[in-house]
């Protein structure tokens, strides 16, 4: 074997994963509020609040602003959170445990929305399995929350809808040291219909009202950034609702 083929045959072989390329906070793309209450939740996360609540009508952004302020903490080097943990809300996701594969496999098709929004926010396609591959999201549905601690987390309840009480008590005794929440939901759009599992965020509202770290945004109809059909469709859709009550 000459010298050549033997230099040649000790480099190392670059594999898939050498080739992929990390997210970065460079490669985040810059959002600026386009409402007054996004502007004001832009505010409350510049000054640390630990504890959110988004509520409103849909299409108002706000899983979208709140994903974008968390990664942006999260990449920055000088933070002092490690991850952004997603939880999700779906009630099908209760009763998954019969559904084939293991814990990652059955809750995938839940993530889409999120795969969704980094894919705008990196500009990349791969950009949430990315960020997943290098620790930096995660995401958990509220079956598999339960004996787990949230330490150095951002923590994104989303649609929060569909959480009964029971899941609101289990998330909120989750958060550990060094760990702030975010919710967004909208109790009319609810996905719960059985009697015995109401949805638990009227009760929840309430009682965040009495909590002096928590900080509530109310999102309306005029802030509905989602499209122009959109914000029709739910303005004619309030305005029937209030006919039959």
């Amino acid at each position: 074997m000459t010298k050549r083929a033997e230099k040649l045959e000790k480099k190392p072989r670059l594999t898939l994963a050498h080739n992929r390329l990390t997210v970065t906070i460079d490669s985040l793309k810059i959002i600026n509020p386009l409402t007054t209450n996004q502007k004001k939740f832009f505010e409350y996360y510049k000054n640390q609040e630990k504890a959110i609540m988004l509520h409103g009508v849909a299409g108002t952004g706000k899983t979208y602003i709140a994903l974008y302020k968390a990664l942006e903490e999260v990449l920055d080097k000088g933070n002092s959170f490690k991850k952004v943990i997603i939880v999700r809300s779906a009630v099908q996701a209760r009763e998954i445990g019969h559904l084939p594969g293991d814990e990652s496999e059955k809750v995938e098709v839940y993530k889409r929305p999120y795969i969704d929004i980094c894919t705008d926010l990196f500009n990349r396609k791969d950009a949430f399995q990315r960020l997943q591959e290098q620790n930096i999201a995660e995401f958990i549905i509220t079956s598999f929350i339960r004996g787990v601690t949230l330490d150095n987390s951002i923590i994104i309840v989303d649609e929060a809808q569909n959480l009964n009480d029971s899941e609101f008590n289990t998330i909120m005794t989750r958060v550990g040291k060094n760990s702030k929440i975010i919710f967004c939901g909208d109790f009319r759009q609810t996905d719960l219909c059985k009697k015995s599992d109401l949805s638990g965020l009227k009760k929840f509202l309430a009682i965040a009202k009495l909590i002096s770290s928590f900080k509530m945004i109310e999102f309306s109809v005029d802030e509905i950034v989602r499209s122009d059909l959109v914000k029709e469709y739910i303005l004619a859709r309030l305005q029937y609702e209030e006919k039959q009550t």
